[in-house]
């Protein structure tokens, strides 16, 4: 966060860093069932895993995602999709858009995020979070 206020690319790199936590937290496993194979996957193992992330980042990732509750399901899935890494050629592919409306539904996407909570910096919004 800048100190004037959320910008669009403050937010941009917030997102970005909740998608990469998300990415790094270990799978959900399900109490009382469990295999004995080993886990395989698609890449060789290189040796190295990518870190735990700070209890910090979890709480900036939870902060973040409840953040994608304020934009519309169509405009959720393009900032997602743009914080995970998708190049704009798959993103304007799969939700099928042309590139430069993609980028602009996604900057109004951060543009409204960035309005609510900047409002909320100058302490006159209400902290409902549901509407």
């Amino acid at each position: 966060m800048m100190s004037r206020g959320w910008s669009r690319e403050a937010l941009a790199k917030r997102l970005e860093e909740a998608a990469d936590v998300l990415a790094r937290l270990p799978e959900e496993r399900v109490p009382g069932i469990y295999d004995l194979w080993p886990r395989i996957t698609g890449a060789p193992y290189s040796g190295s895993c990518p870190a735990a992330p700070s209890p910090e980042a979890i709480d900036r990732m939870d902060e973040a995602l409840r953040w994608l509750g304020w934009l519309e399901p169509e405009e959720r899935c393009l900032v997602w999709l743009r914080a995970e890494g998708l190049p704009w050629k798959r993103i304007t592919h799969r939700l099928g858009i042309g590139r430069t409306t993609a980028w602009q539904r996604w900057t109004i996407a951060l543009l409204k995020i960035a309005t609510r909570l900047n409002v909320r910096l100058n302490n006159s919004w209400p902290r409902d979070d549901n509407k």
